[in-house]
């Protein structure tokens, strides 16, 4: 298999990919590549107004009674018309499930809280607080050494 890379900014980009047969990883790339872009912002809705949310500056999507939400980094909370596992699938690497209804951005993460319980908290920028599961807690401390 050859793969070639060229970037050229005056050009517009295409992908072409010259294959034997159709199998599941060229499904799986060809998704990749058409899928809607979550890449930089994602709509969130209040009350009467749609604003365009930059995904960088989303602290964590959760869902509540079978909405939802992003908590932006000023602690408002936006209804986000997706699934939480469609957005796993399209969000950078930076967002980490943290339990069934929540995906946290590690970079707005500043501590971790101890409950006497043991539990552990996310605590972010803003002041929100997310629980963090156990089973992902586990998984988180193992890929990051916490």
């Amino acid at each position: 298999m050859i793969f070639r890379l060229i970037i050229d900014r005056d050009k517009p980009e295409e992908i072409t990919a010259t294959v034997h047969e159709r199998t599941a990883l060229i499904d799986e790339i060809e998704g990749l590549v058409l899928r809607d872009s979550v890449a930089d912002q994602v709509p969130g809705y209040a009350e009467d107004e749609i604003l365009m949310l930059n995904i960088a500056q989303v602290e964590c999507f959760l869902v509540e009674g079978e909405k939802t939400y992003a908590v932006y980094s000023d602690g408002k909370r936006y209804l986000v018309r997706r699934r939480l596992y469609e957005l796993e699938k399209t969000l950078p690497g930076n967002f980490e499930r943290i339990g069934k209804s929540a995906l946290a951005n590690w970079k707005m993460i500043t501590k971790f809280k101890v409950q006497l319980s043991g539990a552990v908290d996310a605590v972010f920028r803003s002041g929100h607080v997310e629980c963090i599961s156990r089973r992902c807690f586990a998984e988180l401390k193992r890929r990051y050494g916490l």
